[in-house]
């Protein structure tokens, strides 16, 4: 075949690349060789990321994309190493996270003999991913892929399988016209002049209006005026469970986040307030304490309280409230488009400016106040996550996955900037050791820390190794408590005396460390972890440190 000729996985890459893709996430298989050869060819301007396990790297390549706001890219092989990146695909789903799984299949004239590691992904996948595409002759990838990318990003952002036969990769073709022009941008929706002026009825004839922000598609751009429309209506902002970084915790007008660690004051401001702006945001069980906010599923059967949804896609409009008004658009072009209301009259502004204010203060009390369920502990997990908020700088990143030391930094943590969390919605277990390397990655200059519970850590714990290889010099905080602990408390309060397979048995977590060639350090009582801290910082290395808890 002459040179002119490209095979199918060099189209893939050529996409990617036209695509602006820097790192893409993998474990490597022989049903893609084609793809990984072509990454050789991209070595110079496109790093591949070989994880340890392919749920490490659905990972990774989820929380890349959350601060990219691009699709990640993760690739891995058929059978096997599919079924184990549903975790990322799962998680990219609920998260509202673009993403791209590239997986190798079997060869077209293989398919459905049950060949060796052979899986039906439309089957699989079904639910979890927005689309299974299928690229069946090498022509054709460069307009899939388009069109997978366009899936992944538009309207509510998600997860999209690319399924690629091995001998497509393999085949040879002259490339068509456009094959390595950028996929098409997101096209932004915004409200039309209705929508806008009904809203702003809503909002003038709310006497204690809540925003709840964050989720789908969402923006530094947004993060930004929401702040000016959050002064200009004096308006309390709270934030969506593990959505805390689209709105800075700083700001006078700041509620906190409604979640697991949402305080009872903020619990009380959402269930008086008489119209909920929900922004971006899904109004799922997390977020409204198991469905107890709000009447369901009619919002509020007296038709004193309102709900004004805004969000990217009209398939979430009350799928779980009733909205009084809802928007498709994305969460910046509603934003800009409602900064042309008039401002509230005076006396409703200051009314409304002193709620918002009792609200932040209650909010700080909270953040704030010690927080000790044991008196006698040796280590001071608030005390832990003070340190943390008053000496990190806020550009900083924090990733955690899921289980009862998620409360922590949830609840004690500032987030002062956008695309500062990285925090998976759907409570997956061993997220925040994958994500905070792919934090790493993507903004290399950055303080990045991991929370982790033991039981979380070890899920994933050995994409140490892929830090390590890589110069990825992220701090492993893993809290250490000898028990899968959130599984424990609901034993403890539904079967109490009686807890079952929640017991574990470590290994010395800074040795495990050290033997990746990372720094280790434990800490068993409070002041011990500014220093351990500071040596992490010093080390020049992926670093861990345990903390060893009761609690």
């Amino acid at each position: 075949m002459p040179e002119t000729t490209r095979s199918g996985g060099q189209l893939l890459v050529d996409g990617l690349a036209a695509g602006g893709v820097k790192h893409a996430f993998c474990v490597p298989g022989e049903s893609y060789l084609a793809a990984l050869d072509a990454f050789y060819e991209r070595r110079a301007g496109m790093q591949l990321i070989a994880c340890r396990q392919e749920g490490g790297a659905s990972y990774m390549a989820e929380a890349y994309a959350k601060l990219s706001g691009q699709p990640g890219i993760c690739l891995v092989s058929r059978g096997p190493g599919a079924a184990n990146a549903m975790i990322g695909v799962h998680t990219a789903f609920q998260d509202s996270t673009p993403m791209l799984l590239c997986i190798g299949q079997n060869p077209l004239a293989h398919r459905g003999r049950e060949g060796f590691q052979e899986l039906h992904y439309e089957e699989v996948y079904a639910g979890v991913a927005k689309r299974v595409l299928r690229v069946s002759a090498a022509r054709d990838v460069p307009g899939m892929l388009r069109e997978a990318w366009a899936s992944a990003i538009g309207g509510r952002p998600g997860p999209v399988v690319l399924e690629l036969p091995e001998d497509m990769l393999r085949e040879r073709v002259a490339p068509p016209d456009g094959f390595d022009s950028p996929p098409p941008p997101r096209e932004a929706r915004a409200p039309s002049a209705d929508e806008v002026a009904r809203f702003g009825e809503l909002l003038n004839a709310a006497a204690r209006p809540l925003v709840i922000c964050g989720g789908a598609a969402w923006t530094p751009r947004a993060n930004r005026l929401l702040a000016e429309f959050a002064e200009r209506h004096a308006l309390p902002v709270a934030c969506a469970f593990r959505r805390q970084d689209t709105f800075d915790n700083g700001d006078p007008r700041y509620a906190g986040e409604l979640g697991l660690a949402a305080g009872p004051k903020l619990l009380e401001l959402a269930k008086q307030s008489d119209l909920i702006i929900a922004i971006a945001a899904r109004l799922g069980e997390m977020t409204t304490a198991d469905y107890t906010l709000f009447d369901s599923p009619e919002f509020d059967k007296n038709g004193e309280r309102k709900l004004a949804h805004i969000f990217p896609h009209a398939g979430e409009f009350n799928s779980v409230y009733a909205a009084e008004l809802g928007i498709e658009s994305d969460a910046a072009e509603f934003l800009q488009a409602a900064l042309e209301l008039a401002p509230p009259p005076a006396a409703l502004r200051e009314s409304r400016e002193t709620r918002a204010a009792t609200a932040h203060q209650n909010y700080l009390e909270h953040t704030c106040a010690p927080r000790n369920e044991n008196g006698n502990a040796r280590v001071r997990l608030d005390e832990v996550v003070k340190y943390l908020r008053e000496n990190l700088p806020p550009d900083s990143i924090l990733a955690n996955g899921a289980g009862n030391y998620t409360v922590w930094p949830q609840r004690h943590y500032q987030f002062r900037r956008p695309k500062t969390q990285l925090a998976c919605t759907n409570g997956s277990m061993g997220y925040g050791a994958p994500a905070a390397i792919a934090g790493k990655i993507f903004r290399p200059n950055s303080t990045v820390v991991s929370f982790s519970g033991d039981g979380c850590f070890l899920m994933n714990g050995q994409e140490l190794a892929t830090a390590a290889q890589y110069g990825v010099n992220v701090i492993f905080i893993v809290i250490n408590n000898s028990c899968y602990g959130t599984i424990r408390s609901h034993q403890e309060r539904h079967y109490p005396g009686r807890p079952v397979a929640t017991a574990l048995q470590n290994p010395d977590f800074p040795a495990l460390a050290r033997a990746y060639r990372a720094f280790g350090a434990v800490v068993t009582r409070t002041e011990e972890f500014a220093g351990a801290f500071e040596n992490a910082l010093r080390a020049n290395t992926p670093a861990l440190i345990e903390i060893q808890t009761e609690e």
